[in-house]
C-alpha cells in the first residue's frame, strides 16, 4: 500500500485516507464486493486511520474536541451525525436526525454537549442521550457562535438580526440590529468577546457584547473589479488583535484592529466563496507559527500570512465543505462532497497525533514518488548503442532485456561499459560544456547592425528575387536567415529546376508552350512491343518520324533554341556554366519527349487503315505510289485541329468527309495475276480483296494498338 503525495515549496502533503475520486458506484454494490476482498493481500495490508471514516452520501461539517479525543461529523443521506473515537480508531456511534445539518458546536471538553443548527429553522441540543431540547427560529439559520464568558448562543440567519439565545437562563434575548440585510458568517473573539458579523452587504460589523451596542463597521472595497461580493467567513485569532475575513470572489482579508487598511489580501485563484479561515498557530513545529489557512470548494492553501507565500496546499477531487483542523499537529480532515472523509498529513507542518504516531515513520516509506517507475534501476538503449558500446555478442542474454526497438541494462554495468569504449567521454562532455556555455554568452552579447552579415545565396537566386518582391524585401531576409531554410540556399542538393515536370506539376503554368510540353509529357509512353510496330509501319509507308513541314519546324526550332544558347553562353560568367550544362541536358530530355508525344499525335489525327495495310506491305511499287498519293489527298482535306490543355487533355474538331466505298475495286496487275494462280489467291473474292482478312496479321490484333 501506498501514501498518495504532493509536493509543493518542498512540503510534502500525505493523504492518508479517502480517495481522489468521488464514488461512482451505488454503495450496496460496494459493501458487496468488500465481503470478496478477504483475501485480497493489497486490501489487508491498506492503511485504513480511522474505521468507517465516511457518509453514504456527503459530509457536511466535522469537528475536533476541545480535549482532541474525539472527533464530530454531520452529513447526508440520510442526515445523520457521527462521532469517532481516536483511542480505538473506530466510529464510537452514529445518529440520524429528521433534518439536515447546517453547522453544528461543542460546548463541552469532550462530545457530551453540543448543539446543531437546522435547514428546517430549528436548533437541537444533544447530549449522551440524544436530543436534550429543541427550539426554532424566526428565520433560516446559517452560522452559530458561541460565547464562553455570558454563555451566549449567537445564530445568523438571512434577516436583519442577529438572533441571541442565552444557555444560562435558557431563553432568547433581544436580538441585535443590523444595518445590513442577511448574515453569512458570525464568529466570537475569546480574549475580549468581540462579536464580529459577516453580511451579504460586503461589510463586517463588530459588536461589544458587554454593551451590547455596536463598536464598528467595517466594509471591504474590491479594487480589483468592481462586481458585488459578499463576506462569507470570518475569523478572530487568539491574540485578540488581528482578524481575516473572506468574500464570495475569492478574497482573502488579513486586519490588524487598530487600522481599516487590509494587510494584505490574498487571491485563492478560483473566484469560489471562502467558505473557512484557519489561523495555524499552534501546529507543534517551531517557525510555522505565522501560517493561515483559506478554504475554498476547490483548494485549502496555506499560506504566510505576513509575505503571502505559499507554503502548501490541498486539493481532492471532489467539492470542500468544511476543513478541521487538530491543534498541536500537522493533519486536518475534510468534509468533502464525497462518501470517504479525506485526511491530510503535512509533517513540516507539524508532527502526527498521539493516538497515530506511527505515521511519521511510515510516510516516508509508502510515499508514492510518480518519478520512480519499476525500471528505474536500468537504462534504455537502442540497437545502434548496442553497436558502439561492442555489447552485440551480449543480445539474447539476461543482460541485455529486449523491449520494443532497444535493450534495457543496468545503469552501473551500462556506465562501466562507456568508460571502456570511450575513455575521453569525461573530457568531451567537458569541452562540449565549455563550448555551450562560451556559445550561450555570445548569443547574449549586444552587436551593432552593421556588424550582421547577410548569408551568401550559392543557388535558388531566383527563388530569393521573387521573395525579394513581396513585403519589401524582408520576407527574403528573413527566410535566408533563418536556420530551417539556410542549407536551401547553400547545399546544391536543394536545387530547384524549373523545367523539371514534377515541379510544372506543383505550380501553376507560366505560358502557352509550357502547358503543351506539359501536356505531351504527361500522355502514356509506348511499349517495346508497340514501338517497334510504329517504326516498322513508318519505314514502309516512306516516311521518317516526322513529316517535312514538321521536321523543318523543329529544326528551326532546335537552331533557335541552339542559338539562343550559344549568346547566352557568350554572356555567362565561368561559375555557371555547369548551370548551363545541365539546362542543356533538360531541354535535349524536353526534345526527345516533345518528338514522341508529336509523333503519337500524328498517328492519332492521321492513322492507318488494315486494308491498306494489307495491300501495301507485299504490293507492286507502282500501287505503293499511288497509295502514297491517296494518303497525301487525305492528309490535304483533313482539317483536323488539335487542342491541347495543361491537364493532358486533347480536343479534336475536323469537318466531315465522304469516304471512298469500301467496294470500289483497284485496277488489276500482272503482279496480282501472279498471285491469284498462287496457294494463296485462292482466298480472293468477288470484293476486291488480293488476300484473305486474316493474312499476315497477329492473332488478337487490335485496331486501336498504338494509341
Amino acid at each position: 500500500m501506498v501514501l498518495k503525495s504532493t509536493s509543493a515549496s518542498d512540503n510534502s502533503v500525505y493523504q492518508v485516507s479517502g480517495t481522489n475520486f468521488s464514488r461512482s458506484l451505488p454503495d450496496w454494490i460496494a459493501k458487496k464486493r468488500k465481503r470478496s476482498l478477504k483475501n485480497d493481500l493489497e486490501f489487508q495490508n491498506r492503511v485504513e486511520l480511522i474505521q468507517d471514516f465516511e457518509f453514504s452520501e456527503a459530509s457536511n461539517k466535522i469537528k475536533c474536541t476541545p480535549d482532541g479525543q474525539f472527533a464530530m461529523a454531520t452529513g447526508t443521506y440520510k442526515p445523520q451525525i457521527h462521532l469517532y473515537d481516536f483511542a480505538n480508531l473506530s466510529l464510537k456511534f452514529e445518529r440520524h436526525t429528521d433534518a439536515e445539518n447546517v453547522d453544528f458546536l461543542i460546548l463541552s471538553d469532550d462530545w457530551t454537549k453540543s448543539v446543531h443548527l437546522q435547514n428546517d429553522r430549528s436548533i437541537q441540543f444533544q447530549n449522551k442521550g440524544g436530543i436534550h431540547y429543541t427550539t426554532r427560529i424566526p428565520k433560516f439559520g446559517r452560522s452559530l457562535a458561541y460565547n464562553k464568558v455570558n454563555c451566549d448562543l449567537y445564530i445568523g440567519a438571512s434577516g436583519d438580526e442577529l438572533y441571541r439565545l442565552n444557555l444560562e437562563q435558557g431563553r432568547f434575548l433581544n436580538p441585535f440590529k443590523l444595518d445590513s440585510e442577511g448574515v453569512n458568517h458570525v464568529s466570537v473573539n475569546d480574549t475580549n468577546g468581540l462579536v464580529a458579523v459577516g453580511t451579504e452587504e460586503n461589510t463586517v460589523e463588530f459588536w461589544d457584547s458587554r454593551a451590547r451596542s455596536r463598536a464598528a463597521k467595517l466594509s471591504l472595497e474590491n479594487s480589483f473589479d468592481n462586481s458585488p461580493f459578499q463576506v462569507t467567513a470570518t475569523s478572530f485569532r487568539k491574540d485578540g488583535l488581528n482578524f481575516a475575513c473572506g468574500t464570495s470572489t475569492g478574497y482573502s482579508y488579513l486586519y490588524d484592529l487598530r487600522t481599516s487598511q487590509p494587510v494584505i489580501v490574498k487571491d485563492q485563484g478560483y473566484g469560489f466563496e471562502i467558505k473557512k479561515l484557519v489561523w495555524l498557530d499552534n501546529t507543534g513545529a517551531e517557525g510555522n507559527n505565522n501560517n493561515i489557512l483559506t478554504c475554498d470548494k476547490r483548494i485549502a492553501k496555506i499560506w504566510d500570512r505576513n509575505s503571502g507565500k505559499a507554503f502548501a496546499s490541498m486539493e481532492p477531487n471532489v467539492d470542500i465543505n468544511d476543513i478541521e483542523h487538530i491543534p498541536g499537529t500537522g493533519m486536518f480532515f475534510t468534509a468533502n462532497e464525497g462518501i470517504p472523509m479525506h485526511t491530510y498529513y503535512i509533517p513540516n507542518l507539524g508532527p502526527a497525533p498521539q493516538w497515530c504516531s506511527f505515521l511519521d515513520s511510515i510516510t516516508e516509506e509508502l510515499e508514492e514518488k510518480p518519478s520512480d517507475s519499476v525500471y528505474s534501476n536500468y537504462r534504455f538503449i537502442t540497437r545502434e548503442d548496442v553497436k558502439k558500446l561492442g555489447l552485440a555478442h551480449l543480445v539474447g542474454s539476461k543482460v541485455l532485456r529486449s523491449y520494443m526497438h532497444g535493450f534495457f541494462i543496468n545503469n552501473e554495468l551500462y556506465d562501466k561499459v562507456s568508460l571502456i569504449a570511450n575513455p575521453n567521454s569525461y573530457r568531451d562532455e567537458r569541452e562540449r560544456e565549455i563550448r555551450r556555455r562560451i556559445e550561450k554568452e555570445r548569443e547574449s552579447r549586444i552587436r551593432t547592425s552593421g556588424a550582421v552579415t547577410k548569408p551568401k545565396v550559392k543557388i535558388n537566386k531566383e527563388l530569393v528575387d521573387r521573395l525579394s518582391q513581396k513585403r519589401g524585401g524582408k520576407m527574403a531576409d528573413d527566410v535566408v536567415v533563418d536556420e530551417r531554410f539556410k542549407e536551401m540556399f547553400e547545399d546544391e542538393d536543394f536545387q530547384v529546376d524549373e523545367h523539371d515536370y514534377d515541379y510544372k506539376q506543383l505550380n501553376p503554368v507560366k505560358s502557352a508552350k509550357e502547358t503543351e510540353e506539359g501536356a505531351a509529357k504527361r500522355i502514356r509512353a509506348l511499349t517495346a512491343a508497340e514501338e517497334s510496330d510504329e517504326e516498322r509501319i513508318a519505314l514502309k509507308e516512306g516516311r521518317g518520324k516526322y513529316s517535312d513541314s514538321e521536321a523543318d519546324d523543329s529544326e528551326d526550332e532546335d537552331e533557335d533554341s541552339e542559338s539562343e544558347s550559344q549568346a547566352s553562353a557568350r554572356e555567362m560568367t565561368e561559375k555557371e556554366k555547369k548551370m548551363l550544362a545541365k539546362k542543356i541536358a533538360t531541354a535535349q530530355n524536353r526534345k526527345q519527349e516533345r518528338e514522341r508525344a508529336t509523333k503519337f499525335m500524328n498517328q492519332m489525327s492521321v492513322g492507318t487503315d488494315d486494308k491498306y495495310e494489307e495491300d501495301t506491305r507485299d504490293g507492286a511499287f507502282d500501287t505503293k505510289v499511288a497509295a502514297l498519293r491517296e494518303e497525301e489527298q487525305h492528309r490535304a482535306a483533313n482539317t483536323a485541329v488539335v487542342r491541347r490543355n495543361h491537364q493532358g487533355e486533347a480536343e479534336f474538331s475536323y469537318v466531315p468527309s465522304k469516304r471512298p466505298s469500301k467496294s470500289h475495286k483497284k485496277p488489276v496487275t500482272a503482279h496480282d495475276d501472279d498471285e491469284e494462280d498462287g496457294s494463296e489467291g485462292t482466298a480472293k473474292k468477288d470484293t476486291g480483296r488480293s488476300r484473305a482478312r486474316i493474312h499476315g496479321r497477329r492473332a488478337g490484333k487490335n485496331a486501336f494498338r498504338g494509341m
